[in-house]
């Protein structure tokens, strides 16, 4: 998902925003050079590539997106097309293998990715594994964006305490035989109110590749659709056609260049349906191992929660909630309020859930910023929390993000839904991997994702409530 608008405006830099349709035409990118004593007009395009072409080699370039949702995939396509190299991107994730920034890792534009999620990008975890990209992953890219924007180089937060983040050693360039050629660097940490908190460095770029719903022809933008920032501009409006209360990037930020496209293409990770007499989830045949752990998982929520629910097993849990209460759930891309599956008819690309799955929402819902979600999350705002987990320590140590020089999928935005001291957090998982390995253990060996964190945990086979002093107890069987 993109960043909220100010993630993507630091003083000074150049950004570059796709429309949709302006008067009948496709709109493609809008940009802007702004600064506090500079003013450009808007101008207007035809060819993303004119819009682009002025990014050099080794630039840094902050670009929208949630998996393929809202991602400016024809400004991404003008970067094909000048052939700049040696990119830092700066992204909460790069696409498919071709699809999004995934094409630019293809062509080698990209020398270096910070990111919060690898996800199902082969390729970037192919490059990455083997030493040919550098990669800087950290907890939700948003926060460290919005603060440069900002004007704020630093902040502190609970987030990454006691992980990787906060110690160091967390690959960021592998040599070509598996070892680690350069790692992260630890962290300054301060306690405040008996807290631990790290300090992060903000992030600024010199470009920014974003997508928004409306604009009108003073650079004015709507971002209403999805996300603020993220969504694709489909219309550009004379000026007063928006009420000031519908601006959600002002003009003072220069939005200055419309350029006209031929197609906008909104691709769907995970299609998700529902059949109109099957409310629930269908499971998979033989899948009777998954269905007993979320049934149990399902009996966590009580009415009124507000609960985030993790990508695989956990967001099943969902269709299991009883009729007779009301539960809330917020997920990070921006959505609190989620509802099933859609039925055919019903599927919108840019309404998904943290998993890419399509969705719907219910009376009530909301929508806001990414940046905004995770403000909710780390505010302590959220009541329950479902995870998966690669291993449990009988403490409440949580691992679930990567197996150094084997698997990565990043942290994505578990680092800072643990990190929450309000939040319950419930994981979810079968009790053990291939092979019968273990995954509830006496001592972690996995990189963390939280330190005595958890509080609960539910398999196939048992439930375990989890305190950070005196371990695991046994409560079912």
């Amino acid at each position: 998902m993109a960043a909220h608008k100010f993630l993507l405006l630091p003083l000074g830099r150049r950004i570059l925003l796709p429309a949709a349709r302006v008067r009948g035409a496709g709109a493609e990118i809008c940009g802007c050079y702004f600064s506090t004593s500079y003013h450009c007009n808007t101008k207007f395009y035809t060819d993303p590539v004119e819009a682009v072409k002025n990014i050099p080699n080794g630039a840094t370039i902050l670009v929208g997106g949630f998996g393929l949702c809202g991602i400016p995939e024809n400004l991404i396509g003008g970067l094909l097309k000048t052939g700049v190299k040696g990119i830092t991107a700066v992204s909460n994730n790069a696409g498919v293998d071709n699809f999004g920034l995934g094409l630019l890792l293809q062509t080698k534009q990209i020398k270096c990715m910070v990111s919060s999620y690898v996800g199902e990008n082969a390729e970037f975890e192919c490059q990455y594994l083997s030493g040919e990209l550098e990669v800087e992953l950290t907890p939700q890219v948003r926060k460290r964006i919005r603060a440069g924007g900002a004007g704020i180089p630093a902040f502190y937060t609970s987030t990454g305490y006691g992980t990787l983040v906060q110690e160091g050693g967390a690959p960021i360039i592998y040599n070509t035989d598996g070892t680690i050629a350069i790692a992260s660097q630890s962290r300054e940490v301060q306690e405040f109110d008996g807290h631990h908190f790290i300090l992060e460095k903000s992030i600024t770029g010199d470009f920014a590749l974003v997508k928004a719903w409306k604009a009108d022809r003073a650079g004015n933008i709507n971002c209403m659709r999805f996300n603020k920032a993220k969504c694709q501009v489909e219309e550009i409006v004379d000026i007063g056609a928006f009420a000031p209360e519908d601006i959600h990037v002002p003009k003072i930020y220069d939005v200055g260049h419309l350029i006209q496209g031929e197609k906008f293409e909104k691709r769907i990770e995970c299609l998700s349906i529902r059949k109109p007499d099957d409310s629930k989830t269908k499971q998979k045949q033989g899948d009777n191992v998954r269905e007993r752990i979320i049934r149990r998982a399902a009996l966590e929520f009580e009415d009124g929660m507000y609960s985030n629910l993790g990508i695989g097993i956990p967001l099943l849990a969902s269709n299991f909630i009883s009729p007779d209460i009301t539960v809330h759930l917020q997920s990070e891309n921006g959505v609190l309020g989620l509802g099933p599956y859609p039925l055919e008819n019903e599927v919108d690309p840019d309404l998904i859930n943290a998993g890419k799955e399509t969705v719907t929402v219910l009376p009530g819902s909301s929508y806001f910023s990414s940046d905004e979600s995770f403000a909710i999350i780390r505010g302590d705002h959220v009541d329950l929390t479902m995870l998966g987990a690669m291993q449990v320590s009988k403490y409440g140590d949580l691992a679930n993000w990567m197996i150094p020089g084997k698997i990565v999928k990043g942290m994505g935005g578990a680092m800072d839904l643990v990190s929450s001291v309000q939040t319950k957090v419930v994981i979810t998982m079968e009790h053990s991997a291939k092979g019968n390995v273990h995954k509830i253990l006496e001592k972690y060996n996995l990189p963390l994702t939280g330190k005595q964190c958890v509080n609960c945990i539910i398999t196939e086979k048992a439930v375990f409530d989890v305190d950070k002093k005196k371990g695991l107890t046994l409560v079912e069987i």
